[in-house]
């Protein structure tokens, strides 16, 4: 069955434009030593890459660019030019444009403190595992500056742009003895409380989230997998001509011997 990406609706356009303004704050954020969920790997399914674009589109690409990607090149993921311009181009860009954003470096520099980052190689530089924990650990917490924060990224500058798809959740803590050092104390997380319902169900959140990442991981290199069956032709190659080579040297060698 053909899938098939549904229009952009002025609701979402809208709120990617208010809820994108909010990507970046002036805190930077420490990394967390959370343990990581094993993010589902959908490179090979078109389907979950095309819904992982829309994800992309709709709430990320109002203020982070893809610089490495060109429009066109989602042709590879089965979208035609007309499903690509009509579904995933919000403002006035051609299909073989570069993924960039209107909003200038200066401009962000000055709203936000620092330029949002380009999300071509994130996948890469953070990985599959620490994307899909991250965008699934967001909770409320009314001592930060954007109202949320993160299990992965404590002190996390963006707010949870998802949040309506989530839901609103709170983390639960609860003060433990250090097992290192008796006299003193740590933080450790208990669990969630859902505080208000997302759009969607908790394993559909998760699902498109696995879809969002997946998307990331192709965009951050969409020959991958093209490279990984040229490489296994090329082992199959050698360890045949390994053979052949040796069967050749034995018998080259049989009567000198």
């Amino acid at each position: 069955m053909k899938y098939t990406l549904s229009p952009i609706s002025a609701f979402q356009k809208g709120l990617v434009l208010v809820t994108t303004v909010l990507i970046m704050s002036v805190a930077n954020a420490a990394g967390g030593d959370f343990p990581l969920d094993s993010a589902p790997n959908r490179l090979n399914s078109n389907a979950s890459l095309q819904n992982g674009a829309k994800i992309f589109v709709n709430y990320c690409s109002g203020c982070h660019s893809a610089v490495n990607l060109r429009y066109n090149r989602l042709r590879d993921i089965g979208l035609t030019d007309q499903q690509i311009k009509d579904n995933l181009i919000l403002g006035d860009h051609k299909v073989g444009d570069l993924m960039t954003i209107s909003m200038s470096p200066k401009d962000a520099k000055a709203w936000f403190g620092k330029v949002p980052p380009d999300l071509s190689v994130e996948a890469r530089a953070r990985g599959t595992d620490w994307l899909y924990t991250y965008f699934r650990t967001y909770y409320k917490d009314t001592e930060s500056p954007t109202g949320w924060n993160n299990l992965v990224y404590p002190n996390v500058g963006m707010p949870h742009v998802l949040w309506q798809l989530q839901g609103e959740r709170a983390a639960k803590f609860e003060q433990q003895k250090d097992p290192h050092d008796s006299s003193k104390t740590t933080k450790v997380f208990m669990g969630f409380e859902q505080l208000s319902p997302g759009l969607m169900k908790p394993q559909e959140y998760d699902d498109n989230i696995a879809d969002l990442v997946s998307f990331m991981s192709w965009m951050a290199e969409p020959t991958q997998l093209q490279r990984k069956r040229i490489g296994v032709v090329v082992l199959l190659f050698l360890a045949i001509f390994t053979l052949i080579a040796w069967r050749l040297n034995k018998a080259y060698w049989k009567d000198i011997r």
